[in-house]
């Protein structure tokens, strides 16, 4: 199968690709710099070059495709919407006879999970601080001609990336506390990314449309992964004062206190999914974040 993916040469859509190109498929990567070209071209994929503005690119990618994976995303935009919203109407117009399309959605498009994980049906919450995740998702599922998917994703993790526990790994060593605010209790369902990344390929290979959950079954106190950033970085265990936590973590902060969890049934049951990759706790304790003590 051939797969356009964009994103190749960022955290999720890079592991999406490797895994890719490890099962057999030829995957064509959008790349919009020439780092990113290099970074993609190391992996095997095959280079395209341009941006998500970039519209005639993006359809010429997409019509000589199988499949697209878009997993390109700039947190930092404040404008991502209007970035996003042609760049999908150019990758879902090239499709047609049902081709699947995957989108990189998150958990954060979720209300408060306060009461338990949500279901992927239920309500989303509209004012989220990555609303243009929300908007895309409806975007690619009113998609007439795909098989169009959306992976919700939990708390990715592993390989050293994930700009969550990076920025509180830094945080702690700049500070050093436990990079939380409160009591912690609020519980975060994590993912590794190759985890993730291989829901990706399985929905790639045996599409079906819809809203999926990705996350492993364990529900995780953000007061123990903080401590366990605690532990990697030799800071105090004592929490942040919510001051400081904003002034440390910017647009992040709100999302300390959040019990982001989630139900993975649905994936599972679709895509004979499983997670087997090493937990969060052990991952920044004794995994691929022990570099950054």
């Amino acid at each position: 199968m051939k797969v356009f993916i964009t994103g190749a040469s960022g955290y999720v859509g890079g592991v999406v690709a490797e895994h890719l190109l490890a099962a057999g498929h030829h995957v064509a990567a959008l790349a919009r710099s020439e780092r990113a070209a290099e970074r993609v071209g190391a992996l095997g994929a095959e280079v395209v070059r341009g941006g998500l503005a970039d519209l005639d690119v993006l359809r010429d990618a997409a019509a000589g495709a199988d499949a697209v994976v878009h997993a390109a995303v700039d947190y930092a935009e404040p404008a991502m919407r209007a970035v996003e919203e042609p760049a999908l109407d150019a990758l879902l117009g090239a499709l047609d006879g049902g081709r699947g399309f995957v989108y990189a959605g998150t958990a954060l498009v979720y209300p408060d999970a306060v009461a338990g994980p949500p279901e992927e049906d239920g309500a989303l919450d509209e004012g989220s601080p990555q609303v243009f995740k929300l908007l895309g998702e409806r975007q690619v599922l009113a998609a007439g001609d795909v098989t169009a998917t959306v992976l919700r994703g939990g708390l990715v993790h592993g390989r050293g990336g994930s700009a969550l526990v990076l920025a509180m790994i830094g945080v702690s060593k700049q500070l050093g506390a436990a990079p939380y605010v409160g009591l912690g209790e609020n519980l975060w369902s994590p993912v590794h990314v190759d985890d993730l990344a291989r829901l990706y390929v399985a929905a790639l290979e045996r599409p079906v449309g819809g809203v999926f959950n990705a996350a492993s079954r364990t529900l995780l106190r953000m007061r123990d992964l903080a401590e366990a950033v605690a532990e990697l970085t030799g800071a105090d265990r004592a929490p942040l004062d919510p001051e400081a936590a904003a002034r440390a973590f910017g647009p992040l902060a709100g999302v300390l206190e959040r019990n982001i969890t989630l139900d993975p049934t649905r994936a599972e049951r679709a895509f004979g999914w499983r997670t087997r990759e090493v937990g969060l706790l052990e991952d920044v304790v004794r995994g691929s974040y022990r570099h950054l003590a």
